[in-house]
């Protein structure tokens, strides 16, 4: 047998991830009208309950108003909420009940190559959720169009794939799907809370800021609010070595789990 043949056999990983991936993207786009609604319409009614309601009581947080503090926030957060889901629920289904994996294993893929490929591909829906949310900002005029904002959907794209890997850990733990609900109401909401999306986190004591610290999503904010105030500082170097060794360090202890799940 000859290179060529075992290529044909065994594809190059690319391929392999591309795969994986591709296979998400054509369920999710099967019902592409329902699943791509949500992300145009919860920002503007998360604006309207919380940014327009608060907005009266908050005139304005720094140099600008409460709304538009909010709303910088809010792509980041839809991409945290969607790999979340995407890989505890999502994941779980095909893990325990419609056997997805199992069939995918049949063919030229590893462990390693189904996981690493659903790391990107929450990370691409987190880079999704992060353009429809920004996009519905823009129209609406909450924050103004600058050359800085259009990177808003690569950061969603590193929120998600720092979630989706920290999610796949507490996936791998659980035995029933109800249990997942710990995880989002006991990890994804304080996150969601405690990450300076919905108050500056300057304004609480400094031990709670040094366990905030801890947190993925803040650091995420900290990079996209220097985005969209076109102003950078050292401190921006951190957060971004941060995200960079939390997807690699969580995408490790996350497949060595799932995988210790898969075969024993």
């Amino acid at each position: 047998m000859n290179s060529n043949d075992l290529n044909y056999i065994y594809p190059n990983i690319f391929i392999r991830l591309y795969s994986v991936w591709y296979r998400h993207f054509r369920t999710y786009t099967g019902n592409i009208y329902s699943n791509a609604f949500p992300p145009f319409m919860e920002p503007l009614i998360f604006l309207a309950g919380i940014g327009l309601g608060l907005g009266g009581y908050i005139p304005a947080v720094g140099h600008m108003s409460y709304i538009k503090y909010l709303a910088i926030g809010l792509p980041l957060s839809s991409a945290m909420f969607t790999a979340a889901f995407e890989c505890t629920f999502g994941t779980f289904i095909r893990l325990e009940f419609s056997k997805t994996y199992d069939g995918m294993l049949t063919g030229p893929l590893c462990i390693e190559d189904l996981f690493i490929g659903e790391i990107i591909w929450a990370g691409t829906k987190g880079a999704f959720y992060s353009l429809a949310v920004l996009l519905v900002l823009l129209v609406c005029h909450v924050i103004p169009m600058t050359t800085t904002v259009l990177f808003i959907p690569a950061i969603g794209f590193t929120v998600g794939a720092m979630f989706a890997p920290l999610s796949l850990i507490f996936m791998s733990f659980v035995k029933s799907m109800n249990t997942l609900n710990f995880y989002l109401t006991g990890v994804i909401t304080p996150m969601f809370m405690f990450s300076g999306i919905i108050f500056p986190v300057t304004n609480l004591p400094k031990w709670v800021q040094n366990i905030i610290e801890v947190f993925p999503l803040v650091h995420a904010v900290n990079i996209e609010r220097a985005l969209c105030a076109n102003s950078f500082i050292p401190g921006l170097i951190w957060d971004l070595i941060y995200c960079i060794v939390f997807i690699l360090f969580a995408s490790y202890i996350a497949i060595k789990r799932i995988k210790r799940r898969l075969m024993y």
